[in-house]
């Protein structure tokens, strides 16, 4: 749909040329809400989790291979080749990441068991469980401006994969960027009808529309996320609200990283990449430099050398460095708030209204100037804790000792990110302690995490990325915890019968399937939750327990010293070795002509709840408990194992994963 209403012209943060137009008041936003919860919902809820995570695949080779158009269309938003890659590489590894959490993490169901089995009754009649459900909504995405493709994909794969449809509103400054690889998302005829729409623009009355089943997931600005907060709509339906709001992170310098350690340099590398990458438009860049006071100066020093060899210009050239910020107003911004950190704190390198730059116009681009600024007194300051200039703008502040260092870090009063570069472990661990509870995420780095580390600014799919306090309190990503964003937790009491039906996940205490052909006969297909072998038994005796030790070297006194044994409370004498009751476990219920089962690749929840003695005569229950299909040949079956004595009293159980074929 052509831009309609009133127009907005977006413009080259590199030429100042425009780009694309944009404007959405001709967008019908209770159609668009509707076709969500009536088409794309539906669709999305119909797949199980596995083929979702397909989904997110393929979109994510798809995109893949058209990444070069991006980057072109990437370098009028201000931002280099690297600076690209971090956003349209990034924002495609994230959805491969989830595409693979999705298939190993989540069952090929459409519920998700959420934790254990809760024995709400003596005789076992009576379970909980917790299980999760799609929402049957719609997710309302409102993107920030400078991460128009990682923001929105970041966002996107967690609630695909959860099985809600989305609208995506990027920010305008860069929504051309935004709207190509969403383009490319429709174009591929991936995702069912309805998983996703696109506004561009503003979102109109659709915040209005929200109701109890929907999700609004925020990155952005705390002042536009308190906006969004109050909506009445949203506080009258409990419109679930994700937030990931910038903040200003800092970095510790440890105690013990003093110039000429690893650590040291490690510091002033990633202080100066965080200033410059994405022209330090990042949500985790660096705003506060903490060092201690003998080493201030010596910081100061170290990053300006850095900052002064750092070429600014424009993105298309390779010897660029840092190249501009996403507008001219968001330019006029950084200005402005740089001018009220100036006001405390000493500008020790940089120049607030003139840049130089290479091959560009720095009057018609959004180029700025990074600007180090030297606070002398963190203490009595207040603006360098609460005014956050985005873009190429850090503070150093000088420490006393540790503990002051973390007083300074948290009067951030809540961020994304907190690195700290120090070799000492007790540093580390009162970091955490005493900062834990203010950070989102907590980075440490040194001489031993080397190359393999991602840095300071870099939040991963499989780990939180948000915040408490001015950070927002939300939490993005996280592996499986971002999905459950878009999911219900419900609690489900019932009998063991129906949980079974309802989890597809065998519950001890329900009813067993028991047939002539060994479950270890059936195929994957045929293969039915529940069904159910007892094995004959066997007599474990001394001399199995002496030559098991003996095999195996495992020679513990309570196996071989009889006296020993009966001095320790837990065991009535010499007793089997736990892992030789396993083995004859698999002794008494393997087929072992070739068949269905292909591989038996582990264990889970392992325990041992009796001592098994000399004479004990032991058998084992397999039971069906959970299957995956994992692809057209093979799928994973969850097997419980119940291991009993002579008196019916069970001495060990675990659950057994194998490989069974289609």
């Amino acid at each position: 749909m052509a831009p309609s209403g009133k127009i907005a012209h977006l413009k080259s943060a590199v030429t100042g040329e425009t780009i694309a137009q944009l404007g959405s008041s001709n967008l019908d936003f209770a159609a668009m809400a509707h076709h969500a919860r009536t088409v794309g919902g539906p669709a999305l809820r119909a797949l199980t989790f596995h083929q979702r995570a397909h989904l997110l695949k393929a979109v994510a080779q798809y995109l893949n291979e058209r990444r070069d158009a991006l980057y072109e269309l990437s370098f009028d938003t201000g931002a280099t080749k690297a600076d690209s890659m971090i956003d349209i590489d990034g924002g495609i590894a994230t959805m491969f990441v989830y595409a693979s959490k999705g298939r190993r993490e989540l069952p090929d169901d459409t519920i998700y068991i959420d934790g254990g089995l809760e024995q709400l009754s003596r005789g076992g009649n009576f379970v909980g469980q917790h299980v999760a459900t799609s929402l049957q909504g719609v997710a309302l995405h409102i993107n920030a401006f400078n991460f128009p493709v990682w923001g929105m994909l970041e966002k996107l794969a967690p609630t695909l994969l959860a099985g809600v449809p989305a609208i995506v509103k990027p920010a305008s400054s860069t929504a051309w960027l935004a709207e190509a690889a969403f383009r490319m998302i429709v174009e591929s005829g991936i995702l069912p009808d309805g998983a996703v729409q696109f506004i561009a623009g503003s979102t109109g009355d659709l915040i209005d529309r929200l109701t109890c089943q929907d999700v609004v997931s925020f990155t952005g600005s705390a002042a536009t996320a308190s906006l969004l907060r109050g909506n009445p709509n949203l506080m009258k339906n409990s419109v679930r609200f994700v937030a990931e709001q910038d903040s200003l992170n800092a970095s510790i310098l440890g105690p013990d990283a003093a110039p000429g350690t690893p650590e040291f340099d490690a510091f002033i590398k990633e202080a100066h990449r965080e200033m410059t990458a994405k022209a330090g438009q990042k949500c985790t860049a660096i705003r506060r430099i903490i060092v201690p006071d003998d080493h201030r100066a010596a910081v100061i020093e170290a990053l300006s050398d850095r900052l002064a060899k750092t070429t600014v210009g424009n993105p298309r050239d390779e010897a660029t460095r840092m190249g501009a910020l996403a507008s001219l107003a968001q330019r006029d911004d950084v200005r402005e708030k740089a001018g009220m950190l100036a006001k405390e704190a000493k500008l020790v390198f940089g120049a607030l209204d003139h840049v130089g730059v290479a091959n560009a116009d720095a009057k018609a681009g959004a180029f700025l100037s990074p600007l180090l600024f030297d606070c002398a007194d963190p203490d009595r300051a207040t603006t360098v804790h609460e005014v956050e200039a985005f873009g190429p703008v850090s503070t150093v502040m000088g420490y006393r000792d540790l503990p002051h260092a973390l007083a300074i870090a948290n009067r951030g009063a809540g961020s994304l990110v907190a690195s700290v570069f120090t070799h000492d472990g007790d540093v580390a661990r009162k970091v955490v302690e005493t900062a834990g509870a203010f950070h989102g995420r907590l980075y440490f780095a040194n001489r031993d995490t080397g190359k393999e580390a991602t840095g300071h600014g870099s939040p991963l799919p499989h780990m939180v990325h948000g915040g408490p306090g001015r950070a927002g309190g939300g939490e993005e990503m996280g592996g499986i915890r971002g999905v459950m964003h878009y999911m219900q937790r419900t609690a489900i009491q019932a009998n063991p019968d129906l949980m079974t039906a309802i989890t597809k996940n065998w519950t001890a205490g329900s009813k067993t399937i028991e047939k002539d052909t060994h479950p270890f006969r059936m195929s994957f297909g045929d293969l039915e939750i529940g069904h159910t072998v007892w094995t004959a038994a066997r007599t474990v005796t001394l001399q199995d327990i002496e030559h098991f030790a003996a095999f195996t070297g495992d020679t513990f006194y309570a196996h071989m010293d009889e006296k020993a044994a009966r001095a320790n409370p837990f065991f009535p004498g010499r007793v089997a070795h736990g892992y030789l009751i396993l083995s004859f476990a698999a002794g008494l219920f393997v087929e072992p002509a070739p068949g269905p089962v292909l591989a038996n690749y582990g264990l889970d929840n392992l325990r041992f709840m009796k001592p098994v003695s000399p004479g004990d005569s032991l058998k084992v229950r397999l039971t069906a408990k959970q299957k995956a299909r994992r692809n057209d040949e093979y799928g994973e079956v969850r097997w419980d194992v119940g291991v009993y004595n002579q008196d019916g009293d069970q001495v060990a159980a675990y659950e057994l994963l194998t490989m069974n074929a289609m």
